[in-house]
C-alpha cells in the first residue's frame, strides 16, 4: 500500500485524517481493519495499537477538523466529531 493509499484507507474507514511524512511512493504495510476504532480509546492508543506498526519510524501526524494536532488523549469520537463542525 503506498502512503496516499494508507492515508486515504485510514480516512475512510476511521474518518480520521493523518499524514505520514515520507515519500508518496513508499510502500507501507495494509491497513485491514473492519470496523473503526471505539470512540472511547485515546489517539495515542490508536496510533500505538493499528498505525504505528505499520509505518516504521516514518513520521505520522493526526489533524483534526480544525487543520490543529490534537492531544494525545483526545477521544477518537472527539477527533471525528471536529470534522463534522
Amino acid at each position: 500500500m503506498t502512503v496516499w493509499e494508507l492515508e486515504h484507507r485510514i480516512y475512510e474507514k476511521e474518518e480520521v485524517r493523518i499524514v505520514i511524512r515520507t515519500p508518496s511512493g513508499n510502500d507501507l504495510g495494509s491497513y485491514n481493519y473492519q470496523r473503526a476504532a471505539p470512540g472511547t480509546m485515546s489517539v495515542t492508543e490508536w496510533l500505538r495499537g493499528r498505525v504505528y506498526g505499520l509505518t516504521d519510524d516514518l513520521e505520522v501526524v493526526v489533524v483534526d477538523g480544525n487543520g490543529a494536532v490534537p492531544h494525545g488523549r483526545t477521544r477518537m469520537s472527539t477527533l471525528r466529531a471536529s470534522y463534522e463542525r
